[in-house]
């Protein structure tokens, strides 16, 4: 007989300040092990890195799967979603 484990008990960490804004994501797979996530916020010729994730390619695909579910239920809901406009491939970095 299969034992059913407890969900397991998420703490939110006192480093988050908040939620942020942002409005382009850069993903890269810069090995077979992981993906990155690099979240942008950008407002003319300006912007800043407001998070970036590193994870797994099993949690990297179970994010698409969450999120493709995610849009589909809104877009039964709301209707299409109309895509955003392509942003520079190249965006520059300053220290």
């Amino acid at each position: 007989m299969t034992r059913l484990q407890p969900p397991p008990e998420i703490k939110i960490t006192d480093k988050i300040p908040g939620a942020e804004y942002a409005n382009e994501v850069q993903v890269d797979n810069p090995s077979k092990d992981e993906f990155h996530l690099m979240f942008l916020t950008i407002a003319g010729t300006t912007g800043k890195v407001v998070c970036k994730i590193i994870t797994n390619p099993s949690h990297f695909k179970h994010m698409a799967v969450l999120m493709s579910d995610v849009i589909n239920k809104y877009e039964a809901k709301y209707g299409k979603i109309e895509e955003a406009p392509e942003v520079e491939k190249e965006i520059g970095f300053k220290g």
